[in-house]
């Protein structure tokens, strides 16, 4: 049975980031930097430096590259007793981060993982929802094909047999759902039927419901929620971001919380020397449960969820590790805290 005070379950599929130094591009490339990742790893990571309880929910390759993975989550204090092994091989994405004008780039090698080739009963998913306080999933795990389909399936069944309330990361990757005979609006529409909270701006919705609403100013993205919430009865919380990018190194990032009887949108904060973009949709995910769990407002939700996206601007690698108070204390451009 969920309790309010226990762990949120994270459940996807682990990665390794390979990434080239420099501005060198991948097909040059004489060495690579190597990071643990993942979206659900990442919001697990994340959450577990705040001092909220995750465990992690997936399957390893039994092998050295799934034992460097299981460390990395162990380190940063995530419980890893539901992240098994099997035979098989670790997913892998590489990253050519942005260099001038030239836009960052995502090469995807995760054909065939341990956790793409998981059979749905394979997995404990009732054990792991046992006591907790929420399952954290993405639209990443469905779109790895019919397997990835089952094991979101089995997930929520799981967590509703539990009474764990679901958190559903939109996450689109359309290279991913694009590489297989998918049907991704009836897909998603399916997973995001049985969730509590949808992280997904108005394009994630028009691709829900097969309607075009538009992001031009608040009324407009108020409009896109409440046509999400009279099509998905379930749905509390919609959370979403706005990103402008200057450069590859100054972005604008603004943060929305809807909820059925009220909305906030924060203003926009102006990023300064970016150093990695990835995984700051997952930090901002973080700071969004972590508040939600707390029983806090829209304002206070949207804030600290912004607060640690704008963060991990600033760290390398997927994930972000930072204290309650680093992030209490959050100020955009200050100075030397001693």
């Amino acid at each position: 049975m969920s309790t309010a005070d226990g762990a949120v379950v994270c459940f996807g599929e682990m990665l390794l980031r390979l990434s080239p130094g420099g501005a060198v591009p991948l097909a040059e490339a004489g060495g690579m930097t190597i990071d643990v990742g993942g979206a659900e790893a990442n919001v697990a990571i994340a959450l577990a430096s705040l001092g909220r309880a995750s465990r992690m929910l997936t399957v390893l390759p039994d092998n050295p590259l799934g034992k460097k993975a299981r460390r990395a989550l162990a380190a940063a204090e995530v419980d890893t007793r539901f992240a098994g092994h099997a035979p098989g091989r670790m997913g892998l994405y590489f990253y050519e981060p942005p260099a001038g004008p030239v836009a960052g780039r995502v090469t995807y090698d995760r054909a065939y993982s341990a956790f793409a080739e998981s059979a749905p009963d394979a997995i404990d998913f009732a054990a792991a929802m046992d006591g907790a306080a929420l399952l954290h999933m993405s639209g990443i795990t469905p779109a790895l094909g019919y397997g990835g389909v089952a094991l979101a399936r089995a997930a929520q069944d799981a967590a509703e047999a539990a009474g764990v309330p679901i958190c559903f990361d939109g996450n689109y990757r359309a290279n991913l759902w694009d590489a297989w005979d998918s049907r991704p609006r009836e897909t998603l529409g399916e997973l995001v039927g049985c969730a509590t909270i949808l992280i997904g701006n108005h394009r994630d919705i028009s691709l829900l419901l097969g309607r075009t609403f538009s992001g031009d100013g608040p009324e407009r993205r108020r409009e896109a929620a409440e046509a999400a919430f009279s099509a998905f009865p379930r749905l509390q919380i919609i959370a979403s971001t706005a990103r402008h990018v200057e450069t590859g190194s100054i972005h604008r990032l603004a943060a929305r919380v809807d909820r059925r009887d009220d909305h906030w949108q924060t203003d926009e904060l102006r990023i300064e020397g970016v150093i990695d973009r990835i995984g700051t949709g997952d930090a901002f995910a973080a700071g969004l449960l972590l508040r939600y769990l707390e029983g806090a407002d829209a304002q206070a939700m949207a804030e600290s969820a912004l607060a640690l996206a704008a963060m991990k601007h600033g760290r390398l690698g997927d994930s972000i590790q930072m204290t309650r108070t680093e992030l209490d204390s959050f100020a955009i451009g200050g100075d030397v805290r001693r």
